[in-house]
């Protein structure tokens, strides 16, 4: 028996962004025509496409001409479940619009290399909602209307955004301690732009009222985050009696670090959460939170998203949504501790 050669392998739109040295992105935007693509690019690109013989699917080519109606929106974590209401409000608009939503998170979705956007682009979808922190070098998103949620550390050039006031939601929480009468209040953050206004309002809040402000946590803001934050927080201040968190997840972590110091919430420590969550709403949990309004945040983004496709030279707009506190079970006025 005789057998053939193996099939050779088609050459794929990533082996020509690595042949031509340029992302993924750029490949499509040459692909689609762009004008906003240099001429030094755009000859790299069509030589690697003419070298490696690549020639992109039918079904991508038969959209060429039309449009996509799809919206791609990365996020940082599925976990965090303030994610949920953001899409249930975008959801709200753009199924009106006649809009499909597609969801990257560079965490499930390894095969994007950690870049969703990429993904997107060459997807050719209609605007880009960046509900993620990015690095540093952003992505050339090309006409693409871009908005993001939330405050970042890093914003793409002439991106509108909508966000909640964290910075007046971190002081409605710690108020609403102090108002309490409490006094030794310590603080679980995370890194980020949201995480990092949230912790220096609660630091210029502490300051206000003349008192020392801890933190601790300065990674992700997850559960397991806000466990190992909780722990370090009480291993220096064994006798706090009020706690904020950066959001209602990693406050989930602390209650359980408490637990396991045998402290009662809101008996010995008051906590407080962010995100009015449906974990911080539920009948067991009865959290103290912050409604950062995320459903109104995704509604306005996802309109942002519209007014760009519709208008793309208008002004970059700068939404901000007033949080508002939601006072439940989980917090109490300050008492002196047992022990």
């Amino acid at each position: 028996m005789t057998l053939g050669r193996p099939p050779v392998a088609r050459p794929t739109i990533y082996d020509v962004a690595q042949r031509a040295g340029v992302s993924k992105s750029l490949v499509s935007l040459v692909l689609q025509n762009a004008p906003q693509v240099s001429e030094k690019r755009r000859r790299a690109v069509l030589a690697a496409i003419s070298d490696l013989g690549y020639r992109p699917s039918s079904a991508a080519s038969s959209l060429a001409g039309t449009r996509t109606r799809n919206i791609g929106v990365a996020i940082d974590d599925f976990e965090n479940l303030w994610f949920v209401d953001l899409l249930r409000g975008m959801r709200q608009v753009f199924d009106e619009s006649g809009h499909h939503v597609s969801v990257a998170d560079s965490h499930l979705n390894p095969h994007l290399g950690g870049d969703p956007v990429d993904a997107f682009l060459s997807m050719r979808v209609e605007g880009i909602v960046l509900a993620m922190e990015t690095p540093a070098a952003v992505p050339d998103f090309g006409s693409v209307p871009v908005v993001v949620a939330g405050a970042r550390d890093v914003a793409p050039q002439g991106a509108d955004l909508v966000a909640n006031d964290d910075q007046h939601g971190a002081r409605l929480a710690t108020r609403h301690l102090l108002e309490l009468g409490h006094r030794d209040i310590g603080h679980l953050s995370g890194a980020g732009g949201i995480a990092r206004l949230r912790r220096t309002s609660f630091e210029a809040t502490m300051a206000e009222a003349g008192l020392e402000a801890v933190v601790t946590g300065d990674g992700a803001t997850t559960e397991e985050d806000g466990y190992v934050a909780a722990h370090a927080l009480l291993d220096v201040r064994p006798r706090l009696t009020g706690i904020f968190a950066a959001n209602d997840v990693m406050l989930l972590g602390a209650l359980a670090a408490l637990r396991e110091r045998r402290l009662t919430v809101p008996d010995d420590v008051s906590v407080v959460g962010y995100d009015n969550s449906p974990l911080a709403a539920s009948h067991y949990l009865a959290l103290t939170t912050v409604d950062d309004r995320s459903v109104d945040v995704g509604t306005q983004v996802a309109q942002a998203v519209l007014a760009r496709h519709d208008d793309p030279s208008r002004p970059p707009s700068r939404i901000m949504l007033s949080p508002t506190l939601v006072r439940r079970a989980s917090t109490s006025p300050a008492r002196t501790r047992r022990g």
